[in-house]
């Protein structure tokens, strides 16, 4: 008896999901075919023109050098929490 109660439940863990995976597909939508379309149509228009002088390169542009100045690049005055609120500790 102990034998027929594992066929059984062998039969029913093979058997369960083959069924809801047959009756998934037999379900599900087939997709059309994609329709080719008789003939290819190309555009006729002509080719757009070359620029007669290609645009400047980075290298060929001129940039003019920053000021020098004396004080050093981290030295900025906006950057204080506390400037123009009236604060304790506040030089100005």
């Amino acid at each position: 008896m102990a034998f027929s109660h594992r066929i059984a439940a062998l039969a029913a863990v093979v058997a369960i999901p083959l069924g809801i995976a047959a009756t998934s597909f037999a379900l599900t939508d087939q997709p059309k075919s994609p329709e080719v379309p008789p003939r290819v149509e190309l555009d006729s228009g002509s080719p757009t023109p070359t620029p007669t002088r290609p645009a400047p390169t980075p290298s060929d542009e001129v940039v003019s050098r920053p000021p020098v100045t004396d004080s050093p690049a981290s030295d900025d005055d906006d950057d204080a929490p506390d400037d123009d609120r009236g604060e304790p500790g506040d030089d100005g």
